[in-house]
């Protein structure tokens, strides 16, 4: 696979180069306002990069789930703005995705200078699963360059128009982003410093099966908090009061409890609560006692004890989803205190991106005592499954080069 400093040693100079990147930031939906620009932050070496050595830079991206046609409320205004002072320029948005003014704006850059395209997911092409239909638009955006960097690692695991045909279409390189974060996780999966340990967090057991299924004959200790934990604990037998519980998975985590032994560390006790609110009456509760009337929503503090020393002695570590409703601040404290234990691994540490990153950030933990924090859940997750990844095979293949 070719690295962006690869084109850049053959010459970039005064040559157009179309940049994926993942600027999929979250926005505050009453203002409108970016809440968390460290995707925009990471997108900065290799564009950067490519600015100091003279290209023409346009920036393809998509931000939320429009329905293949123009939004206001999706646009990328705000995100122009916000790259724009990161680095240190101007970055005019186009009006549209490939279309004249994409082209008038890209034929008018300068070197160094940087362009952004307008919401790619305003073109129904970008994701469909017509490959006619997203060569059609793939052809419209190769046909604004010269060159191909995908930057992307949050979205190679879609095969989109602007992640996988355009590739096809274009001398093509991975940007710096992409290969670290292939770096790292071929670290996880290939001969991992012992005791490897994974923390794994957030809603649904089904959401997480896959990578369990894959990860639980590699490790020496799962632990799992965040409302998965129900489903297993409702496994072992214990009732689980209001808490969110995937019935049809509980002999699924029966099973997986009875092969991988003491392997798996599940919560001892939980932080529940009458409602899911802020305001809500809290207990700290025993996972054997939790009563009917209440819901769990975060790990209690002698779970965070458990799960701390468990990782005490880790040399490699992968997180990914946080152990409770973090956004809340009656339920911030076990994703805070795993957080922090994770931080203090002598070792390689992993933030895997999405909801777990965002804790990070949201509660003010320093994001430089971790090894690394992907940009890319999904494709985090589906890379440690050992799936292809159709963004990364297609940058594979050197016929494009």
């Amino acid at each position: 696979m070719r690295a962006v400093d690869d084109l850049i040693a053959e010459g970039v100079s005064g040559r157009r180069v179309l940049v994926r990147t993942d600027l999929n930031v979250p926005l505050d939906k009453e203002t409108g306002a970016i809440t968390d620009d460290g995707r925009i932050r990471a997108s900065l070496p290799t564009l950067q990069a490519l600015r100091d050595a003279g290209a023409r830079v346009i920036v393809a991206a998509h931000l939320g789930r429009p329905k293949g046609a123009p939004d206001p409320k999706f646009s990328l205004a705000p995100v122009a703005a916000r790259l724009g002072e990161l680095l240190g320029t101007t970055v005019p948005l186009a009006a549209d995705v490939a279309g004249d003014d994409a082209r008038a704006k890209a034929g008018a850059l300068a070197d160094g200078d940087v362009l952004l395209l307008e919401n790619v997911r305003f073109e129904a092409a970008e994701t469909s699963k017509d490959d006619a239909e997203r060569g059609e638009l793939a052809e419209r955006l190769a046909a604004l360059a010269e060159l191909y960097v995908d930057d992307a690692f949050g979205a190679v695991h879609r095969k989109h128009a602007s992640v996988y045909d355009v590739a096809a279409r274009l001398p093509h390189a991975a940007g710096r982003l992409v290969a670290r974060e292939l770096d790292v996780l071929t670290r996880l999966t290939t001969d991992p410093d012992r005791p490897y340990v994974v923390v794994l967090g957030g809603s649904k057991v089904s959401d997480k099966l896959a990578v369990i299924e894959a990860l639980l004959p590699k490790v020496d200790r799962l632990l799992v908090g965040g409302g998965m934990c129900f489903t297993f604990l409702a496994a072992q037998g214990h009732g689980v009061g209001g808490s969110l519980l995937e019935a049809d998975q509980v002999d699924t985590c029966r099973r997986l409890l009875a092969e991988a032994g003491d392997r798996i560390v599940l919560p001892v006790d939980i932080v529940a609560a009458t409602a899911f609110s802020a305001e809500a009456e809290t207990r700290v509760v025993p996972v054997e006692e939790i009563p009917d009337g209440l819901m769990g929503l975060d790990v209690g503090p002698r779970t965070v004890e458990v799960f701390g020393s468990a990782l005490g002695n880790a040399r490699t570590v992968f997180w990914n989803g946080p152990m409770g409703v973090f956004e809340l601040a009656p339920f911030q404290a076990g994703t805070r205190g795993v957080a922090s234990a994770v931080a203090a691994v002598d070792g390689l540490s992993v933030v895997g991106g999405g909801d777990s990153a965002a804790a990070v950030r949201q509660l003010g933990l320093d994001e430089e005592a971790y090894g690394h924090i992907s940009t890319g859940g999904g494709a985090s997750l589906e890379y440690l499954e050992g799936r292809e990844l159709p963004g990364l095979a297609v940058l594979a293949d050197r016929s494009g080069t």
